[in-house]
């Protein structure tokens, strides 16, 4: 419903323009869909070809002050040139070469890192020494204090999760450099925050106030594995243990709110059975995985790609997505529905559920 083309209409929209004003009536369809419409496309990233490009990195590229970080983004497609993955959240590979340091540095965005492989580099967050482990899920919360250590003669790769993307659209983020060297070269196995905070349903006295992110530096792969295998085991009981049949799952939290280890990015873990497929879906926000092993097949808005160990794939906003397991299959799945949670703005559609 357009207004006729006059020439009082385009002297009235000339004046528009020189005092900076656009209408409503002719921007309604890009600035209010009627479903999202996201810019960010539905993207496959191989593992097979991540890793090679990263090791190569390390052969040429120093990491040191200034640069900080041997990270490569990676560039959704649909987001013009941007190291974004989505609208909202980073995801980098990480390599550090053999007994390499990455500096100490601090920054207002949440971070986490997850292991797909390999071992031998500590994180220090606020000076406590985190073992990385293959399988091991990593936190360091915005404006904590933390840099890297390669304690081996082997390189080592991870990838690197933040709301960068979140933080530079709003204009809330902030930098800081530490010291010029990593606060504490300790290697311990476990780090002093998973001693204070990581026993099963108890909780420190000396810790009884809420902490916005999580206070645990490392949630141990043993302790995800063995929490997926008993949720299938409790299903062959006939527990109603699983998210849906042969779809085990788990939430890392929080342990002081019971929510997600940071304001801004859930993270989560799956393992499907062989052969099982998961209930298409379409949410609001932007979803991350990984393949950690197996094998199997995922739906992207109706394509299909078939994936394997490490392989990552986004899917944005209302993309219509499912996973189905050839072999065994576990994924590392992190999202920004925290966000759009606490906004009110959080969509979910489950196929054959109305919701």
């Amino acid at each position: 419903m357009q207004p006729e083309d006059t020439p009082e209409l385009r002297a009235l929209y000339s004046g528009f323009e020189e005092e900076h004003l656009i209408p409503l009536w002719t921007q309604l369809d890009d600035l209010m869909p009627m479903v999202p419409r996201p810019k960010a496309l539905p993207w496959l990233w191989r593992w097979s070809k991540l890793q090679p490009l990263a090791e190569r990195a390390g052969d040429l590229v120093p990491v040191g002050r200034g640069g900080e970080r041997r990270a490569i983004g990676l560039a959704n497609p649909g987001l013009g040139g941007r190291a974004y993955i989505s609208p909202t959240l980073w995801a980098a590979i990480q390599q550090l070469g053999p007994r390499e340091t990455a500096p100490e540095h601090r920054h207002s965005q949440n971070a986490f890192r997850f292991v797909t492989s390999g071992q031998g580099v500590w994180t220090v967050v606020n000076g406590d020494p985190v073992r990385m482990s293959r399988g091991d899920f990593l936190l360091t919360p915005g404006w904590n204090f933390h840099g890297h250590h390669n304690e081996t003669d082997e390189s080592m790769t991870w990838i690197d999760g933040l709301d960068i993307p979140f933080a530079y659209q709003f204009d809330t983020g902030f930098f800081e450099f530490g010291t010029e060297r990593v606060t504490d070269y300790a290697t311990p196995d476990f780090s002093r925050s998973e001693r204070l905070w990581s026993y099963p349903g108890l909780r420190p006295l000396s810790g009884l106030q809420n902490t916005v992110s999580s206070p645990i530096g490392a949630y141990r792969w043993e302790n995800t594995d063995a929490a997926l295998t008993d949720q299938l085991l409790l299903e062959d009981e006939g527990q109603p243990a699983t998210i849906e049949p042969g779809h085990a799952a788990v939430r890392y939290i929080n342990p002081t709110t019971g929510g997600d280890v940071m304001p801004t990015i859930r993270a989560q873990f799956h393992r499907l059975r062989p052969g099982v497929r998961t209930t298409p879906r379409r949410e609001v926000g932007s979803n991350v995985f990984q393949v950690f092993e197996g094998e199997g097949t995922i739906e992207l808005d109706g394509t299909e790609h078939r994936v394997g160990h490490g392989d990552i794939f986004v899917a944005p906003s209302w993309c219509r997505y499912a996973v189905t397991a050839e072999s065994g299959l576990d994924l590392f799945h992190f999202s920004d529905t925290p966000i759009f949670e606490g906004l009110g703005l959080y969509r979910l559609q489950v196929e054959g559920e109305d919701r």
